[in-house]
Parts: structure tokens; sequence; C-alpha cells
């Protein structure tokens, strides 16, 4: 279970705002300047909140909770062949626990709170994105209920080419549809900000809310990933790879998800990507470090690999949680293989930033074969991208170039570029020809490709040992 109290993480975005707002009084920059405010979020991660008292009815399910389980399970039974992309031509996603209509669909089972709003008329569904828009615009007072077309895309109750919430589908989940939100495009005017009596400065009251995109589609904005073929790839917890397919959507034969890039205002046409999902990325260098000790930091980790610059021979599969994509095999569980009487923690830690970029470089081959134009460079960001062993890495497995912007934080970024570009607010534009060059810093591979491919097999050989590992029985061996 993975929640997060809605209240929270509302109270930190008028922290953020207040402290934004002091810093820039003390670098001397009137407030006053502040044209337009954008929001992006986790996707996924699912609110119902009561419309007359601005309340949340229970904490938010977050992205990676597998609570809905059982749900998932009850609901294939209800498909024909208990087949999980009955709806991919539609919402482009797989049946998965990943989805937020899977986990309103837990809490309208689960609580009697949310069935009776709902009932009553009170309930509001919304991603993270929406309860922040609704309560920065006034929450109970005439607060906007709006969601864009990113974070739509993400809940398998929306239709990725009509743009509109899908009625069969609301029907199959059961869930009402007076509860969604509106959606909206990903940059235009929502709502104006209210006063708060939290804000000591009455800071931005008034200010449009202007931009809206799901964190993973706010990373391809802030990387100017605008031209089809383009592709970034965001290095946290897990790994998230985007590639704009331009105005048409393509459905993987390779296990990848079709999703909404964005739709930079309300007249203009929406661009859809690729996307594909590694569970553990940043999660193995933690593990490393909380569970072997075998460091006391990430950046230790770094170090060890780079003493010995190899890993022997050595593989790591990091399957804690089964193999996302483009396997999506649950029974997998993690493994490391190849070890020898020389193998040492330097190895391990070697083989364990490795398995990243191997990760990356199994949905790039899939990419490339969905899309058949080989992306002939990586654009990367995200908290990991400062180690620099492992963009070396990643280079050297995928044998393109991989390129890092020297401002890491492109998720914010794209919020607030599509804040800015909207009509009414205007202060830029989104044109590809009126963009200035970010500077990068670029990794090259450096070793041959015959070795790069040899050590890739030696990978895919190891991920096909950790597949089928758990059976019906549990986790410790005992029966269910």
């Amino acid at each position: 279970w993975v929640e997060q109290d809605p209240k929270e993480i509302l109270n930190s975005v008028y922290e953020c705002v207040e402290k934004t707002c002091e810093k820039l009084k003390q670098l001397n920059i009137n407030i006053a300047n502040i044209r337009a405010i954008g929001v992006t979020n986790q996707r996924e991660t699912t609110v119902v909140w009561d419309r007359t008292t601005g309340e949340p009815l229970y904490n938010a399910i977050v992205w990676l909770d597998l609570r809905t389980q059982s749900t998932v399970e009850r609901l294939l039974k209800r498909i024909p062949g208990k087949n999980k992309t009955f709806s991919k031509f539609k919402t482009g996603l797989p049946l998965s626990t990943y989805f937020s209509a899977v986990k309103l669909r837990w809490l309208l089972d689960n609580v009697e709170e949310i069935r009776k709003a709902v009932k009553d008329g009170r309930a509001m569904f919304g991603t993270i994105d929406s309860w922040l828009i609704w309560s920065l615009t006034g929450g109970k007072n005439g607060g906007i209920h709006c969601t864009d077309v990113t974070n739509a895309s993400r809940t398998m109750l929306f239709n990725i080419h009509s743009l509109e919430w899908d009625p069969e589908l609301c029907k199959f989940f059961d869930i009402p549809m007076e509860i969604l939100p509106k959606v909206r495009s990903s940059s235009e005017i929502y709502g104006l900000m209210v006063c708060f009596p939290v804000f000591k400065s009455g800071a931005l009251t008034g200010v449009p809310i202007s931009g809206c995109l799901g964190d993973q589609s706010a990373a391809l904005v802030g990387q100017m990933c605008f031209q089809d073929g383009q592709a970034k790839n965001t290095y946290g917890t897990g790994c998230f790879l985007l590639c704009n397919t331009g105005q048409k959507s393509v459905f993987s034969e390779h296990g990848l998800l079709t999703t909404i890039a964005y739709k930079m205002g309300r007249d203009k046409p929406v661009f859809y990507a690729l996307e594909g999902s590694v569970a553990i990325a940043g999660a193995v260098v933690r593990w490393l470090r909380d569970n072997l000790g075998i460091a006391k930091s990430s950046q230790e980790v770094e170090k060890l690999a780079a003493e010995v610059g190899t890993s022997y021979g050595c593989y790591f599969v990091p399957a804690f949680s089964g193999l996302y994509a483009p396997y999506w095999e649950p029974s997998a569980r993690g493994i490391i293989c190849g070890l020898t009487q020389f193998t040492n923690k330097n190895h391990i830690a070697f083989a364990a930033l490795e398995a990243v970029c191997f990760q990356t470089r199994e949905i790039l081959d899939a990419m490339n074969k969905d899309c058949g134009i080989p992306l002939n460079q990586l654009q990367v960001d995200g908290g990991m991208t400062n180690n620099k062993i492992l963009m070396q890495l990643q280079s050297d497995i995928l044998c393109i170039p991989v390129v890092k912007p020297s401002m890491p934080e492109t998720t914010a970024l794209g919020a607030a570029m599509a804040a800015g570009a909207a009509e009414g607010v205007g202060v830029w534009s989104l044109n590809p020809g009126d963009l200035t060059a970010v500077t990068c810093e670029r990794f090259e591979p450096q070793i041959n490709p015959e070795e790069s491919e040899y050590r890739y097999a030696r990978w895919k050989k190891a991920v096909m040992k950790s597949m089928g590992w758990e059976t019906s029985e549990g986790s410790n061996g005992k029966p269910k």
C-alpha cells in the first residue's frame, strides 16, 4: 500500500509558492512580474474529495500501489478471453494496477464515505493536478474541476482519439461520469489563483494557472522533444522513456504504452508518445545501500563501480517486483549471476549500474522496432543523471550519444513552458524555430559495438533465468 495525504501535498504547494516569492524578493525581482503558473504531477495517483467541504474523503492512492491486484483479477474475469489489452486501441493502455480507474474502483468498493458522497452528488475525482487546480482556484468556493489530456490519458477511462471520457469504459469500471473532471488542453487558462490566508504576501492572487502536464509529458516538453522521433529518458526510482510520435498514435507490438504527449492549446493538435516503463532504476542503488549495506550513499556506489570499471562477467537483473516493459512478467525475481571467487562488491555495484542501462536499451530496441526510425541520440534527465559513470555506460551500451541538459529539472521547466505559452498569457512561443538551444553535456560511446553487443546478449540470457521464479506459492515458499 502506497498512499499520500492530499492536504499535505496542497500545503507543500502553498509553502513552495511562499518561499519562491521570498527568494525572488531577495533577488530584487518584483513578484508582479509573475505572469502565469504551471502545474505538473505524478500521474495516475488518485484522489476523491467532497465538493461541499473541500476535504479529501480518503488518502490519495499512489501510482505504484498494488492493493488493486484483486480488483484487476476480478475485472479480467469479465473480459472475453481475459484479454488484458481489451481497451488498447481506445486508451493505449493494458489493464493493470498502475492506472487510475482501478484505484478509483477500489475506493468505491472499500470506502463507505466515498460511496455515500457519490450517492449524494458531493464526490469529485481527480489526479493530483485536478486536486491542486481546484484547490488553488477557490476550492469549495467556485474552484475549477479540470484535468489536462496527458493526465486523462493515464486513467483508462479516456479515449485518446476523440479526447473525451469513454461512456463504455466508465460503464465497464462502473464509475459515475459526473464525478470526472472536465478535460482541457495542456496550455490554456484554467482559472485564476485565489487569495489564501496562508499567503502572508498575498502572493500570486489573480495570476492565471495556465499550464498542466503529467510529469513524464512535462519532461518531454522541458527537453524540447517537439519533433516526431525525439525521445527522453527520465531516471528516477524507475525509468520512463518517452518518444514523440507526432500527430499519429503508434500502437506497440513490443510491450510499450501509447499515451498523449501534449496538446499545446485549445485549438492546437494533439501529439502522441510511445512510453516504456522500467520499475527499478534508482531503487537498485538504494537497495545496495539500505539492504546490502555495501555503500553509505549513492555517490559511493558510483565510486565503487569506478574503481573496477567492469562487472567482470557478473550480471544483475533487479526484477524485485517482476519485470515491466517490454516483458510485463510478474513472475520474475531479482538475480545476480556469473559470480566467481574473484567477484567483489565493486563488481556488483558496477553490474547494478549496468542493469539500469541494459533495461533502457531493451526499451529503446522495442521503440526502434515500433517506430521504424532508430534514435540517433538519447536525451536524459532525472536525479540519477548526476552519476557520470552511469551516463558513460548508457552511451556505451546504446552505441549512441547520451545528452544531458545543464538544467536537470526538466519536468518543472516543461510545466512553466506550457503555462507561459498559453493564449491570453503569451510570454513566449514554443515554435521549434523560436527556441534557444540549451547547454548540454554529451557522453559519446567509447567501446566498440561488438563488445557492447556481447555484454547485452549475456544480460538477456540473465533476464531469461530470472523469469518464472514465482509460482502460485507464497513468496517464502509457503503455499498461499
